[in-house]
């Protein structure tokens, strides 16, 4: 294998039995720290008991088998590694390992009464704190150890002010990562990856820094860059919907070619505003208006709007619902502004006037957007998280994650 100095430096500390309880390789996307981590997990497992019980979590089951399981089995080979997302359990070098997803605070249900001899955690700061209260709970044999990997967030995440903060009175190693520490990585790649973020997302997936999500939200958002008179020529039609009673009801019409979305036209709607709300039936003839006669591949629509989603189907729309996973979404939107695959019509006054508008929540302990000026943001996230995510650049390259 070839490691970088970074990782040839974490490998030095396992080889001399440097390892401490808790292992938290943290940093920025592309910096080599999923790989190394997976190797060191690998070795060190093989090392340990058989006959004790071993625990790998992710966000979810379904992040944890494309960041982390699949990758495993590549390294080490499916004779060394097989793993059941449907008995959520694998084996590792003959060591039973149990799979679990830690995405909500009823996770920390799923570990309770266990003795682990070791756990390994994916994307440690998207965990609930019971969660990992719990986990470090369960790991009561002799030797027991976790490893873990995480990109920063707020420095008022409770993993940075209770643990990493508290590094010299814990047993506990942080090493972090950055990506210029992943020599492996070809120049180009790293030029375009660090050109694909700004603002706080560049500091802490870039730069590997610990920050505050402070000021407007999309700061990249430039009228003269992403405001445009005609979009591309050619490509599907999409509307987007984030639904509203009394709040807004906010709808946008893209046309998206597979690179470049536009956002053609839109229809707002304050109920509280007017003073008067709208019926399910009304909000289906606007957006009926707003798709003509042109063939709508889908409505993304809010995922809690249960009886406006009904409706659009009942009426003969394919309907999606929109991934609402807020602040990866914001991170989304921001790349793909950031890379010019927004493009907005500038009949579109009330989402242009949105994105001078939104803003972090600066009094909040994690990262969150106030609550307002923020309908047709959620549905401009929707759409690109939804439809345009996996046309995205996301840096997953083999051997620098």
């Amino acid at each position: 294998m070839i490691y970088t100095q970074k990782q040839r430096t974490l490998m030095d500390l396992w080889k001399q039995n440097k390892l401490c309880r808790l292992n938290i390789l943290e940093g920025s996307v592309s910096s080599g720290k999923t790989w190394i981590s997976l190797v060191l997990w690998a070795f060190w497992v093989a090392t340990m008991p058989q006959d004790k019980l071993y625990l790998m979590c992710g966000k979810s089951l379904t992040t944890l088998k494309r960041n982390c399981l699949i990758p495993l089995e590549e390294l080490v080979g499916s004779s060394n590694f097989t793993f059941s997302l449907a008995a959520k359990e694998g084996y590792l070098f003959g060591r039973r390992m149990l799979l679990e997803g830690g995405n909500d605070a009823r996770s920390e249900s799923k570990i309770r009464g266990l003795t682990l001899q070791g756990a390994y955690c994916d994307e440690l700061t998207l965990f609930p704190r019971d969660f990992f209260v719990m986990l470090l709970s369960r790991l009561r044999v002799p030797g027991a150890k976790l490893i873990a990997t995480t990109n920063p967030d707020s420095p008022q995440h409770w993993l940075k002010t209770e643990y990493i903060d508290r590094e010299n009175e814990l047993d506990l190693l942080d090493m972090r990562f950055t990506l210029d520490d992943n020599t492996t990585l070809d120049p180009d790649y790293v030029d375009s990856i660090k050109a694909e973020y700004t603002g706080v997302f560049y500091e802490r997936f870039i730069r590997g820094e610990w920050c505050l999500a402070e000021g407007r939200i999309y700061s990249q958002f430039d009228p003269a860059k992403h405001i445009r008179r005609e979009g591309p020529s050619k490509g599907r039609w999409y509307i987007s919907v984030d639904y509203g009673t009394m709040n807004a009801f906010s709808a946008g019409l893209w046309r998206y070619d597979g690179e470049t979305a536009y956002r053609a036209a839109e229809w707002y709607y304050s109920g509280r505003k007017t003073r008067r709300q709208l019926t399910n039936t009304q909000y289906l003839k606007q957006l009926q208006y707003l798709a003509g006669d042109r063939p709508i591949e889908a409505v993304i629509v809010d995922p809690s709007a249960a009886s406006f989603i009904a409706e659009l189907r009942q009426a003969g729309f394919t309907v999606r619902k929109g991934k609402n996973d807020v602040v990866d979404g914001i991170r989304r939107t921001a790349s793909a502004l950031q890379q010019g695959k927004l493009l907005f019509s500038p009949v579109c006054t009330d989402c242009i006037r949105e994105f001078g508008l939104y803003c972090w929540d600066e009094k909040a302990p994690e990262d969150r957007p106030l609550k307002e000026n923020d309908h047709a943001m959620d549905e401009v996230r929707y759409f690109v998280s939804t439809i345009m995510c996996g046309d995205i650049h996301y840096h997953a390259v083999k051997g620098g994650i």
